[in-house]
């Protein structure tokens, strides 16, 4: 999508950023309207955690997006999608760590020995922050071939992040019981999107592109090679 003119941001662009801050303003919204649950603060811990997860998957659409489309731009914006992942998760955490526990040691190291699945979303954590801190150009040049292998932990993080909401929430995801429809869904999206990085699949729509016309490529290049 070109610029809109003497408008410095493309449309996509524009989306990413209005999309990834349309859910704090909610919550602040909801919160100094009492329109939030009669326990507010979990609830803020959920859409905070959610709203993160909700980023990851975007930031994983958009390398499908230019090998099946040839869709150059989302592979700009995959970088903002991430990082906006890792404020979620920043707030969903210090929620956890603070409004909901109070910064009690001993009670947060009785809650992950009773909850296992925060271990889950500590380490889908864990493995965001060095991929947010090392997103920025200057730290491709540093790293050189380390820097796609470290931003390789995108695809353990996000399965991991996905399991941990699935175990958070009321229900049995093994069992197929309960309130796991969320869940389940940012599973199999997940999956695809993984599924669509294989090499053989990458190689199938790349051939497919350069016989078929797609919108949002106009002469069907092959694709870069990927960074991540």
């Amino acid at each position: 999508m070109e610029r809109i003119k003497n408008f410095p941001y493309t449309p996509l662009q524009l989306a990413v950023h209005i999309y990834a801050w349309s859910e704090l303003v909610i919550i602040i919204f909801d919160l100094f309207t009492h329109h939030l649950t009669a326990n507010p603060i979990q609830q803020m811990e959920l859409l905070t955690g959610r709203h993160a997860l909700a980023l990851l998957v975007l930031s994983l659409v958009c390398t499908p997006l230019n090998t099946v489309l040839g869709w150059r731009e989302p592979i700009k914006r995959r970088r903002a999608l991430g990082l906006y992942a890792l404020m979620y998760a920043v707030l969903h955490v210090i929620i956890f760590i603070d409004l909901n526990n109070g910064l009690a040691w001993s009670l947060l190291i009785d809650t992950v020995i009773q909850k296992s699945y925060i271990l889950y979303g500590m380490t889908a954590f864990l493995m965001l922050v060095p991929m947010a801190m090392t997103s920025f150009d200057i730290w491709k040049s540093r790293l050189g071939k380390n820097w796609k292998r470290l931003h390789q932990l995108i695809y353990f993080a996000a399965p991991i992040a996905a399991l941990h909401y699935a175990m958070a929430v009321k229900g049995d995801v093994f069992h197929l019981s309960g309130d796991i429809s969320q869940p389940v869904a940012y599973g199999a999206v997940i999956g695809l999107l993984l599924f669509l990085r294989l090499p053989f699949i990458r190689r199938f729509f790349a051939s497919v592109r350069t016989r078929i016309r797609i919108p949002f490529s106009k002469s069907n290049p092959q694709p870069k090679a990927e960074t991540r």
